[in-house]
């Protein structure tokens, strides 16, 4: 094949190499706009597992990269004053312009040809496009090729929020990949600083828009940008001063990161590779990985002897998933560090956890492998704030709420069952939440209980009033007198949602003509076309359906409830006043936030005022409606859990979605962690979450970065009642105590468990 590769860096030259090494009558020119010795990069960080990658592809060029690396293990965070350390990373660090001048020697060596100083315009483009049989655009995140090509790869490029720039140092960070936070009088500023050669090292100077713009750096020469952080940064540099290597950039050289991702990575002969078709952030060192392990799958692809719109394609589809594994994990990371001053106050043990995990690359027991010692410091630490002196994972360490002492932090989401008959609980209900009480959880959560016959979603849904008491005394009694677990009413009224068939039968579809009951809502907005059209609530329809609800709180005190939840998500009564795709009133109960959250305030002030003071009670909300900007977001969600909290709510449940059929989530593992993070950390107020979280390495993770202090599980424990048991069996946690009747469960269990950890190893 003839082929002509535009860009000479890490990607393009890799590729080449790759190529001239699987069939050598392969024509390949490398085209690059700049000199040989040009780079504007400091250090490029690659895995000891993209190591063994390069190894396999090229032992040539692995060992001479190799054998200029700097090694480190460490991570080491440093806060003002105060330093942390954790072990078992392994990375490795050369120096961008030596790996170049290596890839550079070795594409000669093969007989790649190397032209340099080539202007690439348009026209250049289409030539080399019409005279090769291939045409490679790894020319970088700023692509030509792309540009040209916009309307077939279709690229989206989304500019971060935070300010960097790339600078070096003399300063040896020989003994760990640093990352140094200082707190100035505009904010704080940060460094992601690392060594790459014997006496050099790569100092990234990143911070948020505000301190950028409050520091003027916008303004500032590149000089002068540079000697303020040298003034910043002072007591980390001993004395060596900040180096820059774009000095041909008029200005400070400060940058934005941009996100880039394509649609297509391939038309006709032309095809994307590294930073040309997907970019990740720095904070990852993942770039030139992505780049070189593309540049691998590529020439691979098409070395296996079929049309090359076939091995184009196959490139895509399979490096496509990958790259977005690894930019999925970027992008993570990037918006951990566009929010990290959240994070600042943390204590240093917590911060640094969540700095570690913060990708979600790393999970509680890979740091376990990393470095045992300290993630068992971080665990002691864990459970000393919570009043234990226990060395156990965090999912089982106490938790308090008012006077609700819990066991552990693992709770059942409330989870509707559809098997009440006329509003009343049965033995389905007793048995089905005793189970799940044994099972180990510190909490337990009823399905939405309905406070009226007409606020039922379904016919199947149970009501909580006078008339249910002793059947859900039933239940409250077993778990009290048989389990350790505490059970919490969720509390709700179905509004616009009400009046539908039981799930088996259709979600949110109407029921049968003459079956339904009459709806009530903020506005008058039928769920969907067909559905009950809901009556817009006047002030009449206000004070009783709040009488309903403290006629339900003293029916959930008098059943012997722990805690009780408003159930204010999901796009029921409540939500639908909180909502601005649901509300569209025009008194004082609809537009601003504020009269929107009247009407929610309201009631969950006389259910509050009801509940017995030594009781805990929550809200549930949905921080996220996915309407976009028309309906409630994670800003506004701050806002809300706030006002709630000043009102008396202990912690905040927050979840997303169901608002309205039009919505557009985004799910993922763990995908509603980042909103109850949010609250928590920004208004200090306890969260809990769930949201496809179903491994104890999730409920760890989440509650020793501190971003929730609860965790909800729903289908784990449909499919496991007793999950929290099989988790515990699962960490080697001997200490989880089973019911007394299941003793010898528990011990062939732990036996079992152990005798396969042994034959594994």
């Amino acid at each position: 094949m003839q082929i002509a590769v535009l860009g000479g860096g890490p990607a393009g030259l890799y590729f080449a190499i790759s190529m001239k090494l699987r069939d050598a009558a392969h024509d390949i020119t490398v085209y690059e706009r700049n000199r040989a010795d040009d780079t504007f990069g400091w250090g490029v960080v690659l895995s000891d597992e993209t190591m063994a990658n390069f190894e396999d592809n090229d032992p040539v060029s692995e060992k001479m990269i190799r054998d200029k690396f700097a090694y480190w293990d460490d991570v080491k965070l440093v806060r003002g004053d105060e330093a942390m350390t954790s072990g078992g990373h392994g990375f490795c660090g050369i120096g961008r312009k030596q790996m170049l001048l290596l890839l550079q020697q070795r594409a000669r060596e093969l007989g790649v040809k190397l032209e340099f100083e080539t202007d690439i315009t348009p026209e250049k483009i289409d030539e080399l496009k019409a005279s090769n049989d291939l045409l490679v655009a790894a020319d970088g995140l700023n692509s030509k090729t792309r540009s040209h090509y916009e309307d077939k790869f279709r690229p989206e490029i989304d500019m971060r929020r935070n300010h960097f720039v790339w600078l070096g140092t003399h300063q040896k960070f020989d003994d760990a990949f640093t990352f140094i936070f200082e707190k100035t009088e505009h904010g704080w500023i940060w460094a992601h600083a690392y060594q790459f050669d014997d006496d050099t090292a790569t100092f990234i100077v990143e911070c948020g828009p505000e301190t950028y713009e409050a520091f003027g750096f916008d303004r500032l020469s590149q000089q002068d940008s540079i000697a303020l952080c040298e003034k910043i940064f002072a007591k980390h540099l001993g004395g060596h001063p900040l180096m820059t290597n774009a000095n041909h950039i008029r200005g400070s050289a400060w940058i934005r990161f941009p996100r880039v991702t394509c649609e297509n990575w391939y038309f006709d002969n032309v095809v994307l590779l590294g930073d040309a078709s997907a970019t990740a952030h720095f904070s990852i060192g993942s770039g030139s990985k992505l780049g070189m392990e593309s540049a691998i799958s590529l020439a691979e692809e098409l070395s296996r002897d079929k049309p090359l719109a076939d091995a184009l394609q196959t490139y895509e589809d399979e490096r496509k998933l990958q790259v977005l594994r690894v930019t999925s994990a970027a992008r993570n990371s990037t918006e951990w560090f566009e929010e990290v001053e959240r994070y600042l106050d943390l204590d240093m043990m917590q911060l640094n956890y969540a700095l570690l995990t913060r990708s979600q690359r790393i999970s509680h027991e890979n740091l376990r492998l990393r470095d045992p010692e300290w993630l068992a410091s971080a665990e002691s630490w864990f459970h000393a704030q919570a009043g234990s002196n226990s060395t156990r994972r965090p999912m089982f360490a106490p938790f308090k709420l008012r006077e609700m002492e819990l066991k552990n932090r693992i709770v059942v989401s409330p989870m509707a069952q559809y098997k009440a008959t006329g509003g009343m609980p049965n033995d389905w209900h007793l048995v089905h939440y005793a189970e799940r009480a044994k099972g180990g959880a510190g909490l337990v959560f009823t399905e939405m209980l309905c406070v009226s016959m007409e606020g039922r979603i379904t016919p199947g849904c149970p009501c909580i009033g006078p008339e249910q008491v002793p059947g859900w005394k039933r239940l409250t009694d077993f778990v009290h007198a048989e389990t350790d677990a505490k059970i919490c009413a969720q509390i709700g009224h179905a509004g616009r949602k009400g009046s539908t068939r039981l799930a088996w039968d259709g979600i949110d579809k109407p029921l049968a003509e003459g079956e339904s009951w009459p709806l009530l809502a903020a506005s008058a907005i039928p769920l969907m076309e067909g559905n009950v059209v809901p009556k817009a609530m006047d002030r009449a329809d206000m004070d009783v359906v709040k009488a309903q609800f403290i006629e339900s709180v003293r029916a959930a005190d008098d059943a012997g409830f722990d805690m009780i939840e408003m159930h204010g998500a999901h796009g029921y009564l409540i939500a639908s006043f909180i909502s601005p795709i649901t509300n569209r009133r025009e008194d004082e109960y609809g537009g601003s936030l504020e009269n929107r959250m009247r009407y929610p305030l309201e009631i969950f002030a006389a259910m509050r005022a009801e509940w017995p003071a030594a009781k805990p009670m929550t809200v549930r909300i949905s921080a996220h409606d996915w309407m976009g900007e028309d309906g409630v977001t994670p800003e506004e969600a701050v806002q809300i859990s706030a006002m709630f909290k000043a009102a008396g709510a202990d912690a905040i449940n927050v979840s997303s979605g169901q608002t309205d059929k039009a919505e557009q989530p985004v799910y993922g593992r763990m995908f509603q962690v980042p909103f109850a993070d949010r609250v928590r950390n920004e208004i200090g107020a306890p969260t809990l979450v769930a949201g496809n979280i179903y491994e104890p390495d999730h409920v760890n993770s989440i509650l020793m970065a501190g971003r929730a202090d609860l965790v909800l599980l729903a289908r784990p424990h449909l499919a496991d009642p007793y999950w929290t048991l099989h988790a515990a069996v699962e960490l080697g946690d001997t200490e989880q105590a089973w019911p007394k009747p299941y003793e010898g469960g528990r011990r062939q269990a732990n036996t079992l468990a152990e005798r396969a950890k042994a034959m594994a190893t």
